[in-house]
């Protein structure tokens, strides 16, 4: 049973910066591809970025390209999200979710998603 535990999320105003994580526990995450996702409210889930099983290899949603960054830490079982120069519209709830995928691609499939963390960008 692998378990996904997203934090870091808060209230920062535009231009900020927040640092997401995604601590799992059951399970090594070493044999996942990990993405993130969000979802603000009447709005689709939306594709924020994903790093394969080595972290060799990253993919981003084209509306946070340049801006997040993507990272893993194997040995403490955790995925982190960098975020910077954030806009109002990246206000949302973000997930973290696993793949048994080696590389992300359009058709990847996630499995275990955690609670989510939420992140509001306001003055």
């Amino acid at each position: 049973q692998l378990q996904l535990v997203e934090s870091g999320g808060g209230l920062v105003q535009p231009g900020g910066s927040l640092r997401l994580s995604c601590a799992a526990s059951g399970l090594s995450l070493d044999m996942y591809t990990v993405g993130w996702f969000r979802q603000a409210p009447g709005k689709e889930r939306e594709f924020v970025a994903a790093i394969n099983w080595s972290g060799g290899s990253t993919y981003y949603g084209d509306s946070v390209k340049g801006r997040f960054t993507i990272s893993r830490d194997n040995a403490k079982n955790t995925v982190y999200l960098q975020m910077n120069s954030l806009k109002p519209e990246d206000t949302a709830v973000y997930y973290c979710a696993e793949s048994r995928s080696s590389t992300y691609s359009t058709g990847t499939r996630f499995g275990s998603w955690g609670q989510g963390t939420q992140v509001t960008v306001s003055s």
